[in-house]
């Protein structure tokens, strides 16, 4: 895993300083938390890197709250019903053969990406997840895809494959082997 001194500037003194701001004026915490992200995702970019290695970890709020079926121990418990992005996101799995995860929160995020050893991750989340999520594994590259909340927070997100897909591509990644 390389060490950038930019991400490094960027998630150790920059966003802390940020979040404090945010905490100061409120009303831009969240478009601060996505400038980080943005500014993230060019510097991992700018790494260059390379890898099938690579893990999707998705919250557990893209799963609909109507669903039975818990998918934080094992995302192959879906029974694919198409009602919420976990059927595209399992056939993305499937097609690149990159593993795909769902945590319940940070923590469990966390253990996720300690027990799989990835090269560098795909994430999606809020921007306040997203953006400590970032923070908590650096120097671990993570691509962050911020999520849609047509219902609000932690409720029936969505996600924009075709972004994760470019996310995957980006890292030179699109079927195994590739």
């Amino acid at each position: 895993m390389r060490l950038d001194i930019r991400r490094g500037l960027l998630l150790k003194v920059a966003y802390p300083l940020l979040m404090l701001l945010g905490a100061i004026m409120p009303g831009k915490k969240e478009a601060l938390q996505a400038f980080v992200i943005r500014l993230n995702n060019r510097l991992v970019l700018r790494l260059g890197i390379r890898t099938s290695r690579l893990l999707l970890l998705m919250p557990h709020c893209l799963q609909i709250d109507k669903c039975n079926i818990r998918l934080t121990h094992n995302v192959r418990n879906c029974k694919q019903c198409g009602k919420c992005a976990m059927k595209d996101l399992i056939g993305v799995s499937d097609r690149t053969g990159i593993e795909l995860f769902v945590a319940s929160g940070g923590n469990l995020a966390r253990r996720i990406v300690e027990d799989t050893h990835p090269e560098a991750i795909v994430a999606v989340a809020c921007e306040r997840d997203l953006s400590s999520g970032i923070a908590d594994v650096y120097p671990m590259p993570v691509y962050g895809v911020s999520n849609e909340r047509p219902c609000g927070p932690c409720l029936n997100t969505r996600v924009d494959i075709s972004k994760i897909e470019e996310a995957i591509a980006l890292f030179g990644t699109g079927a195994p082997g590739a």
